[in-house]
Parts: C-alpha cells; structure tokens; sequence
C-alpha cells in the first residue's frame, strides 16, 4: 500500500456483477489508460497485466466491500472507498448534463481522487477474525428477517383456516408453536384428539403455565366452531406445515451461526469490552464489535463514531432557515445494532431508563427517543473503546455528578419523592 506522495497514477474503478470499467489519469489529469475487463480469472489476469504499467497507482471504488474489493485489496493496492451520493456529486461536478455511462463514472472517480484524494482514508483490510464476525453477523440478522417473512407468512395462512391456534399461540418463533401445528395440521384433527390429548400436549412441551394455559384451552375449545371450507383448509394447512418445515430448518442454521458467532466473539480481545455493556448481550454486542473493528484511529472523537451509526442529525441551515433531519448515510448495520442496544439498556441502567422518560415526556416517539439514548451511549462506549476498560457503572455515575448531568439531578430528585 502507497502513501499519498509515492502515488503517481490515480484509478476510477466502475464495477459491476460481470463486468468492471477502468480509467486511469496521471498527476497532471491524463487519461493514459482506460478498458473494461469480465469479473472472471481472465479478466482480473488481464486487469493485473494492464495495471503493471502502473505500479504507484490508487484505485477509486464505489464501494467498500464485495469481490472487487477483496481482489484489489489482495494485491496490496491502495483503495480509497467512495460514498455513492459523493460518487453521484462528482459526476454532476465532471457532466452538468448528467449523462451517465460507465466510461463516466470510472473518469470522474479517478479525477475525484486525483483533486480530492489526499484528505481521503484509504481502506484497510480487517483483521480476518473480524472479518469473519461481520459476515456472520450480517449473514444471521439476514437469516432472522427471513425467519420474520416466514412467520408472517404462517400467522396469515392461520388466520384463514385455523383462527383458533392464532388466538392460542402469541409467539410464532419458538419450536413448540410449530410442533403444535405438527401434531394438530386442522382443526377437524384438534377436535378429534380430544382435550385430554391437548392438555397432554401443552404439558410435555411446557406450554401449559398457570397464566397461559387456561387461556390456551379455552382459545383452542373453540377451533371447531369456525366454519371453514374443506377445500381451504387442505390447501391451507398444507401451506402451514410447508412453512413450519421451512422454520425448523432455518432455527437450526440460526443456531449452528450462533454458536460460531460466539466461538469467534469470545477469542477476540476486546470481549470483555464489549461484553460489558448493559443490555447488550453477546449477540448485540457481538454486532457492536464487528461493525466498529478494532481500529482506534478509524473514529478520532465521539462524534465521528456517531455520524458513523446515524445517530447524529443532519442539519441543513441556509439564511433564515435551520433545519434537523435523521441521518440516512450511515452504517446501516450498526445504527440497527445501536437502536437494540439503547432499547434494551433501559432495562439495566436506571439513568438510561429516566433519560429516555423524560425524552418521552418532551414529545418525542419511541424510535427518536431511544436514538438520543443511543446518541449519548456511543459517546459513552466510545471512550471505554479508546481507553480499553469495561463499562463500570459506578464509575459514570460519578462522572455525571461531576459534570452536574440532569439525568443524575433528575434521578435523586425522584428517589428524594
């Protein structure tokens, strides 16, 4: 990897599924070289052959992942990732007509880094233990919306043909609601076993608690009742079992993904770290760690860190007029972990849960309140993150007296009532 002043040749990377343009201009904004080449073993051979004439040159991409990017990085260039607003912005600075092609994207990339380069963070390759976690964590928070679209999918096939075992079961994600459907298909089957049998059921699969149980009967006792043609209730529990098969497979992938997931997150160093956090857990923590890495230098104060997970607004002020918007260009993964975490430290941390009351009472929704937690929490992992130290709840505490937070007068003036 090249510093800044060793380069001499600056790359505009327009990439593609199947196909990747190139155009490279020198210090004094010559093209001196431009082609397109196939994603395959001879194009990237090809690529390799080209840019051998060029052996002090940075490459400008609009991304900063994916396979391009993994083959770049292997051959130890320096690549500078490229935001697609700012991609979008240099090519209007380059072609006010707005045309677009490839050729064009790829020119006002390399041109962009060769003007504007020198401020720009070239991309580092992770460490390939984090690495691994992102993917994983990525891949699993992937899998869990496909379980959500399934489950959505068997609540509404229910509410055709089975309104009964809907009324009974709230919770469509867990196992024993699927064995349910497994034992009882239809509710002809469910009136045909009998009630001794469902009982029998709930207890061997401890469903039957003193809260739920009486209710869960008395839901059930009412399956056949409901008039429902034969035809759909053949089709439609067919469609139910199909998809209660499909969720038993994708728990037991959750399950196999959990398992590395943790395997991987508890041999990294900063474990404890991250483990501390209140609320958090090992999975938000674990997505907490991968998305951040572990380089120290990447977040130089708090609020890049936060600009970083969204919760920072965007301000627009022009004249008289000053507006606040949320922060749409971010890390979408991490802003994603930030909600969850901030959500559920309340349930931990008692200034958490007063700060995000007192949030509430001033007007603002649910989602916005827990984003100014989660706002005031990164500043907070932010600094533990550059010290190295676990999260210690004493010690904030103090620090908040120290300061003279509101949320610490707020507290004992409540405690005093």
């Amino acid at each position: 990897m090249k510093t800044w002043n060793e380069i001499t040749h600056f790359a505009g990377f327009d990439w593609a599924k199947d196909h990747h343009q190139v155009v490279v201009v020198d210090r004094q904004a010559n093209l001196v070289a431009e082609f397109e080449f196939e994603h395959s073993l001879q194009g990237w051979s090809q690529w390799r052959q080209r840019m051998g004439t060029y052996p002090a040159v940075a490459v400008a991409i609009e991304t900063n992942q994916g396979a391009a990017v993994e083959q770049l990085l292997q051959q130890e260039l320096t690549v500078y990732p490229v935001n697609p607003c700012s991609a979008k912005a240099y090519r209007t600075r380059k072609v006010p007509s707005s045309n677009k092609t490839d050729r064009l994207d790829a020119w006002s990339l390399a041109e962009a880094l060769r003007v504007d380069g020198q401020a720009w963070r070239p991309l580092q390759p992770l460490d390939p233990l984090l690495q691994e976690l992102r993917l994983l964590c990525r891949d699993e928070v992937h899998l869990i919306e496909q379980r959500t679209a399934l489950v959505n999918q068997l609540q509404q096939a229910l509410a055709e043909y089975y309104p009964a075992a809907l009324a009974a079961f709230n919770d469509w994600t867990v196992p024993a609601s699927w064995k349910f459907l497994e034992r009882f298909p239809t509710p002809q089957a469910l009136v045909a076993a009998g009630p001794r049998k469902l009982q029998n059921f709930l207890h061997c699969h401890k469903l039957y608690r003193q809260d739920t149980g009486p209710r869960r009967m008395e839901a059930l006792a009412q399956a056949g009742q409901w008039n429902v043609s034969e035809a759909i209730t053949r089709a439609k529990s067919l469609l139910a079992l199909s998809l209660v098969q499909l969720l038993a497979l994708l728990d037991q992938q959750l399950h196999q993904y959990r398992q590395q997931i943790d395997k991987l997150f508890e041999s990294h160093p900063d474990h404890d770290l991250f483990g501390s956090l209140p609320g958090a857990g090992p999975k938000i923590s674990a997505r907490l760690l991968s998305e951040m890495g572990d380089d120290r230098g990447v977040f130089p104060d708090p609020d890049s860190l936060r600009c970083f997970a969204g919760t920072a607004p965007v301000s627009y002020q022009s004249g008289q007029v000053h507006k606040v918007y949320l922060r749409r260009q971010c890390n979408k993964h991490l802003r994603c972990a930030v909600q969850l975490w901030a959500d559920l430290s309340r349930r931990w941390c008692r200034w958490a849960q007063v700060y995000y009351a007192q949030l509430r009472q001033r007007g603002k929704s649910h989602a916005a309140a827990v984003r100014s937690l989660g706002h005031r929490w990164l500043k907070i992992l932010w600094t533990m993150w550059q010290t190295r130290t676990a999260y210690d709840g004493e010690l904030h505490m103090r620090n908040q007296a120290k300061h003279g937070s509101w949320v610490l007068q707020l507290m004992t003036s409540t405690t005093g009532e």
